[in-house]
């Protein structure tokens, strides 16, 4: 344990300077310990603009999404803010009432969750191959389950079609990867894909399947056309230039 000597009395140092990353709109909790505070008081201030937030177990701001989170003699006097935003990022104090003043900072980066499907925003995938999308959740919490939509239809794994696989792992703190995978791609499989963390935003894609150089729906329904254009233009040029039966 570390401590500041004086001449009559030990005062007790607090744990070195951290820094804190939190998502935008969950709870940020910046810590903060000391040992042997004995009678003394431990308070929160916000550098920016020196605002006292808390003081022991009490709020002393307007702005009730701030509160000091203490368990009775424990050691540590985290500050929690609900809801956090990107104009809470900055450097916050954490003071112990003694002489001289003993202090640690806490430097908070607060971050906006997104979601990106990487290859959009539109894929082209041939009929019969497999189609691979992968979703990066980035600066996000860990989300509890990652799912995958096709057409606002959610991707049932277990489902008639088969071969539908998803693999979501954890990159590190603030980053999560999830990848679906459909082996034989065929003509329903196209449509607008989306992943959907639970923490964080959703990303979208549109994947295209191909048979030859253009989307197969397209081939099927071009195929279908073909007969009604021949008859049309028969009966046209039969029309214009009407047919002269041999008596």
């Amino acid at each position: 344990m570390d401590y500041y000597v004086s001449r009559s009395f030990v005062i007790p140092k607090f744990e070195n300077t951290s820094y804190v990353a939190a998502t935008s709109g969950k709870i940020a909790s910046l810590p903060c310990k000391v040992k042997s505070l004995g009678n003394k008081t431990v308070s929160w201030l916000r550098h920016r603009d020196l605002h006292l937030l808390t003081v022991g177990v009490y709020t002393y701001t307007t702005d009730q999404r701030f509160r000091a989170n203490h368990v009775a003699g424990g050691d540590s006097w985290n500050l929690e803010i609900r809801y956090v935003q990107e104009r809470d990022a900055g450097i916050y104090e954490c003071q112990m009432g003694s002489t001289p003043t003993v202090s640690q900072y806490v430097n908070l980066t607060v971050m906006e969750a997104s979601s990106v499907i990487l290859g959009g925003p539109e894929l082209y995938i041939d009929k019969d191959s497999t189609i691979n999308l992968t979703c990066l959740v980035r600066h996000s919490e860990p989300p509890d389950h990652v799912f995958w939509t096709i057409n606002d239809k959610i991707l049932s794994y277990d489902s008639s079609r088969g071969g539908i696989s998803v693999l979501t792992q954890r990159m590190g703190p603030y980053e999560t990867l999830s990848s679906l995978r459909l082996l034989k791609a065929k003509e329903n499989d196209a449509g607008f894909y989306k992943c959907r963390p639970t923490s964080g935003l959703e990303a979208t894609i549109m994947v295209h399947v191909l048979e030859g150089e253009v989307p197969a729906a397209m081939q099927r329904s071009n195929r279908s056309m073909i007969f009604p254009s021949i008859l049309f233009l028969c009966l046209s040029f039969n029309f214009i230039f009407p047919l002269k039966l041999n008596r």
